[in-house]
């Protein structure tokens, strides 16, 4: 796909991988609007890279995810890509029953249901377009779990699923549809899901994530695995038991 000249929304844009794809295509020539939860990482978000568009939207919530298709309906026909990105990951013990399961942000809406509703929302636009995409962010775990996080690496596995199977129904069409694979990354997202001994190594930058992602969108790279992401999805389709004990030595 061609990589300067779209614009694109962003969902979980603020932070992480989500903010270093907006810089990164900023930066290549792209209008992006961004959209998050937390008004005041918005803010700070706008303050770095004032380009930049931001919307307030917690993408878990159905009413939220129709009211920003509308927004962006109305004020950027010009849309062309959609990136999710939003993300969610806990530790649920479930040897507590559904104690860990609701005691917080729902990891399924989030993760699963957002992306698949807001790519449902905005298709119809996108096949209108000469030129358009759908960029699913999952995860190698999604490939090879961590137990301790079930609910996210389920979510993950689901993400990839529905990409494989979005990517072959609009194999017609205009409109292409990628898959970013990152391996741990230094970002929020996973604050409070690693021991102590661990947290010396938080993963890579997001920004070599974002890096990655936009060689790879330019060379029509559909499934793109970033770092150890392509180890996991090697080890998955090899020596799955291995691999998986290997990622749960705790």
């Amino acid at each position: 796909m061609k990589i300067t000249g779209n614009t694109i929304l962003i969902t979980g844009g603020a932070t992480g991988i989500g903010f270093s794809l907006a810089e990164a295509l900023v930066n290549a020539g792209n209008k992006v609007i961004i959209c998050g939860r937390r008004e005041g990482k918005l803010k700070e978000a706008k303050d770095k890279l004032p380009q930049i568009q931001t919307k307030v939207c917690d993408v878990s919530k159905e009413r939220e995810r129709e009211s920003l298709f509308i927004w962006v309906e109305d004020n950027f026909t010009d849309l062309n890509v959609l990136i999710n990105n939003a993300g969610i990951q806990r530790m649920v013990n479930l040897k507590k029953g559904t104690q860990d399961l609701f005691s917080s942000e729902n990891e399924i809406e989030t993760n699963l249901i957002a992306p698949i509703h807001l790519s449902s929302y905005f298709i119809p636009l996108f096949l209108k377009k000469k030129e358009a995409a759908i960029i699913n962010v999952s995860s190698g775990l999604g490939f090879v779990p961590i137990a301790a996080m079930p609910v996210y690496c389920a979510t993950k596995a689901a993400v990839h699923s529905f990409t494989t199977s979005l990517r072959y129904q609009l194999r017609d069409t205009s409109t292409k549809v990628f898959e970013i694979v990152p391996p741990a990354v230094d970002t929020e997202l996973g604050k409070g899901t690693t021991s102590e001994g661990a947290q010396e190594y938080r993963g890579i930058p997001p920004s070599e994530v974002a890096k990655v992602t936009l060689i790879a969108l330019a060379n029509d790279e559909y499934e793109i695995l970033v770092g150890e992401a392509e180890d996991l999805l090697i080890g998955a389709r090899t020596n799955p038991e291995q691999t998986f004990k290997n990622l749960n030595q705790w």
